[in-house]
């Protein structure tokens, strides 16, 4: 024996079912496939995969006849599949089946209850010779209250004095039960059926009942009639094969509503099992990157503190250094003090060389003062710089390829300033080539000065060239669309005037065309275009909100404002785009104003044309007139 294989057979349609079903019912007989456990247990040989693979008979049979007949998750082959072990199960292994216990009928006191006896459906009892008694209906109810009838009928012709009746018990086999009782109760009196038929010219004063079956039903007379508008002719082993098949399909129907129900869970399970991974990696990638974030954040700190060291180490070596030469000036001190003076122009030499040194070392004091100011201010410089680096290093890009020439001359005119600092403080006032080293110094530093002033001198002018071109540009803009509206207008043209925040009424007439009759969309679409350009002009209405990008302000159109968003969701993205495009050439062109502003436009590529391309454009359009007027 063998499990089923999905890769067997290819797929068949739902109209093959049946005719497919045939095959893998024989080879079920064939012992193909393993339906019996070693336990005495069923298992389903098409859903190998499941867990459960341990059915008693009953649910086995369940399970495949709720597949068989409609599964909405399963294929057609799969259906044909269950439908054959279906087969197989009632028909070569019924035997398995647990035994069914069947409802005990009752039996007739003097005869055995005959199932294929025709009865009246729903049960019914019928009464004969009533005489001298109430043909009340509720008198009857309470004198057979102990059969639990539901009703009672009386039918009595005008001017006979014997009545007949019938009573209505429930349709269900308690009914039947207390019909059953109820004719027991007349025949052991001697007054049933069979009695009345013999003694009816000699009936006396005594009724007589029974129930209803074929011959009273198919009897003339009001009982007759009414049984045949009541009710129907069925046998008990009808009844009994009709509850069984109804009993069975609810089962069948219970079993498919379970199947479906279990591959609800299956499929909400897996959803669970999907979101609970994703989360997992969600949470998984949140770790790496708060990780990341923190390894960062070291990285930084370590390389302010450790650019804080470097300075620090830069300034200490400078202090030391400083130290040193202090040091040294106190020896040439120290020994100037120790050299004997022979005469008094010696001695008043000395003390002139040493009122210099004293000189030397106030400055070198002053200078080492104004090193620890600066010590100090530099560590607050470093963190300005963090925050500062950023705008300043973007600053240095922009300006650097304009002020390389400038920015080197006052380099040079700060480094020969420093040059001359130190040599003043450092330098002999009695040493000829100090002094004419200095004098070179101070020259060169005024014909750099001088260079600096002539530069910003030409950069000013330049700067009110610039100025005085563009307005030119500006003025020869004006001039072009007052002189060559005709021209720039016409159709098919690349090179144009374009109206700064007009709207375009095609895309409001293609909507309109999408959704009102032919007659009127022409209409209606101008009306919108009309409506929504006083929108746009109008200055109470800025749907734009302040951004900064990389310190920069920005205007963006806000996407949030309600009026927007209204106009998106009734006409669509069409007539929005063109709305949105025209808000933002109204506040890039004529913010203040409102109003449409007329504009040199390149339609092709979509953006402010030039003035050397509308010039170019025009001396094109010039060419072929001169050609024809020749």
């Amino acid at each position: 024996s063998m499990d089923y294989s999905s890769e067997e057979d290819s797929d068949i349609s739902e109209s093959e079912i049946d005719d497919y079903s045939e095959k893998p019912y024989e080879q079920l007989k064939a012992g193909k496939y393993k339906v019996k456990n070693l336990n005495g247990t069923l298992r389903c040989p098409y859903c190998a995969g499941k867990k459960k693979q341990d059915y008693k008979y009953k649910d086995l049979l369940q399970h495949a006849s709720g597949v068989g007949k409609g599964s909405a998750n399963r294929s057609a082959k799969q259906k044909a599949n269950h439908l054959a072990l279906a087969k197989y199960l009632e028909t070569d292994l019924a035997s398995e089946a647990d035994p069914i216990q069947r409802p005990a009928l009752p039996q007739a006191v003097n005869q055995p209850l005959q199932q294929d006896d025709l009865y009246v459906w729903p049960w019914t009892g019928i009464i004969v010779n009533i005489k001298d008694k109430s043909i009340d209906s509720g008198y009857w109810l309470k004198e057979f209250a102990k059969f639990k009838p539901m009703d009672f009928h009386i039918f009595l012709k005008d001017g006979d004095l014997i009545a007949q009746a019938v009573i209505d018990f429930n349709c269900d086999w308690n009914g039947f039960m207390n019909a059953s009782e109820f004719e027991k109760s007349f025949e052991n009196a001697r007054h049933g059926k069979k009695a009345w038929n013999s003694r009816k010219s000699e009936a006396g004063s005594n009724i007589y009942g029974w129930i209803a079956r074929e011959d009273d039903y198919n009897c003339g007379g009001p009982i007759g009639e009414y049984l045949r508008n009541k009710g129907r002719l069925r046998t008990v082993s009808d009844i009994v094969q009709e509850e069984s098949q109804s009993r069975n399909s609810i089962v069948t129907n219970l079993t498919h509503e379970i199947e479906i129900t279990n591959e609800n869970l299956d499929k909400m399970q897996y959803k669970y099992n999907e979101k609970t991974m994703s989360l997992s990696r969600m949470l998984e990638e949140k770790d790496k990157i708060h990780n990341a974030f923190d390894e960062e954040s070291r990285n930084m700190q370590r390389r302010a503190r450790n650019e804080v060291r470097r300075i620090l180490d830069e300034q200490e070596k400078l202090s030391s250094e400083l130290e040193k030469k202090r040091r040294k000036l106190d020896s040439w001190s120290r020994d100037l003090n120790k050299r004997e003076v022979l005469t008094d122009q010696e001695r008043q030499k000395l003390e002139e060389e040493r009122k210099k040194k004293d000189l030397r070392n106030e400055s070198l004091l002053l200078a080492s003062k104004d090193k620890e100011i600066a010590d100090q201010n530099v560590l607050k410089l470093v963190e300005e710089q963090k925050r500062e680096k950023q705008e300043a290093y973007d600053k240095i890009i922009q300006l650097k390829k304009q002020l390389d020439a400038k920015q080197m001359l006052e380099m040079e005119i700060e480094e020969l300033r420093g040059k001359l600092q130190v040599m003043k403080h450092l330098g002999d006032e009695d040493d000829a080539a100090v002094q004419n080293k200095i004098k070179e110094m101070n020259d060169e530093l005024q014909e750099k000065v001088d260079n600096l002033e002539n530069m910003e001198a030409m950069n000013q002018t330049l700067i009110v060239k610039e100025r005085q071109s563009n307005d030119e540009l500006q003025e020869a803009r004006k001039e072009l669309i007052k002189g060559l509206d005709d021209m720039l207008n016409g159709p098919r043209t690349n090179i144009g005037l374009k109206r700064m925040g007009e709207l375009d009424q095609k895309h409001f007439v293609n909507i309109c065309k999408k959704r009102f009759p032919s007659g009127e969309a022409e209409t209606k679409g101008v009306e919108l275009c009309s409506l929504w350009q006083e929108n746009v002009k109008n200055s109470a209405w800025h749907p734009f909100k302040v951004i900064t990008d990389d310190d920069k302000v920005e205007n963006i159109i806000d996407e949030e404002d309600d009026k927007l968003q209204s106009l998106k969701q009734e006409w669509g993205d069409e007539i929005h785009s063109a709305v949105v495009e025209a808000l933002k050439e109204i506040n890039e062109y004529n913010a203040s104003g409102g109003y449409t502003v007329v504009e040199l436009w390149n339609f092709k590529e979509k953006r402010k044309a030039t003035l050397k391309e509308v010039i170019n454009y025009i001396v094109d359009h010039i060419k072929p007139l001169k050609r024809k007027r020749a």
